[in-house]
C-alpha cells in the first residue's frame, strides 16, 4: 500500500489544490490532507476554521478515486520537531507531496521521499487572489470546486472575510 501526504492551509481549498490531488491520486492507494495552520481561523489570510476546511475538501473530493483523510494540523512554531509533530497526528506514509521549500527541507532531513507536483496555474489559483477577490466583490467562484462555494456560502465566509478585514 503506497500511502502519501499532502499539505496546505486550504484558504480556501481551490481547484489548483484539486489538480494537485488529482495528479496524485494517480499515483497512490490513500492519501492524507494535512491542513496546514489548523488553529488559526477568522484572519484575513485565513478565514476558514480547520472544521470548515475539512467540509470543503471532504465535499469537493467526493468523486476522486482514492482514499483521503483529511486531518488537521496545528502550526508548532519549532521547526526541528514539525515532522515528528506531524507523523504522529497521521496515519504512517511513505512519501510527502509538496512545493513548499520548508516542508521540503524537513522532511528530506529526517529522510522521507518528497516529490515536487506539478502547480496548477498558481497564479489565478491561489487562495491569496481568491481571498482578494472576494474582500473586493469580484467573481472568485471559478476558481474553487463549486462545493467549496457551497460551503462558504453556507458559513457566511465572505462576508466573515470582509468583517474581519473591516471591509464590511
Amino acid at each position: 500500500m503506497k500511502r502519501a501526504f499532502y499539505i496546505g492551509r486550504f484558504q480556501p481549498f481551490h481547484l489548483g489544490h484539486h489538480s494537485v490531488i488529482t495528479s496524485i491520486a494517480e499515483e497512490v492507494d490513500e492519501l492524507i490532507i494535512g491542513i496546514g495552520s489548523a488553529q488559526t481561523s477568522h484572519e484575513v489570510n485565513n478565514p476558514f476554521t480547520a472544521g470548515e476546511r475539512v467540509m470543503m475538501i471532504r465535499h469537493a473530493l467526493e468523486d476522486i478515486d482514492v482514499h483521503f483523510y483529511a486531518l488537521p494540523i496545528d502550526d508548532t512554531l519549532q521547526n526541528p520537531i514539525w515532522v515528528s509533530y506531524v507523523t504522529s497526528r497521521t496515519p504512517p506514509f511513505d512519501t510527502v507531496y509538496t512545493n513548499n521549500p520548508l516542508v521540503i527541507e524537513l522532511f528530506e532531513e529526517t529522510g522521507v521521499t518528497v516529490k515536487q507536483p506539478p502547480m496548477y496555474h498558481r497564479n489565478e489559483y491561489s487562495g491569496t487572489e481568491i481571498r482578494r477577490r472576494m474582500l473586493e466583490g469580484e467573481e472568485w467562484k471559478h476558481l474553487v470546486p463549486d462545493a467549496v462555494a457551497d460551503v462558504i456560502e453556507e458559513i457566511n465566509g465572505v462576508r466573515r472575510l470582509r468583517r474581519v478585514a473591516g471591509t464590511d
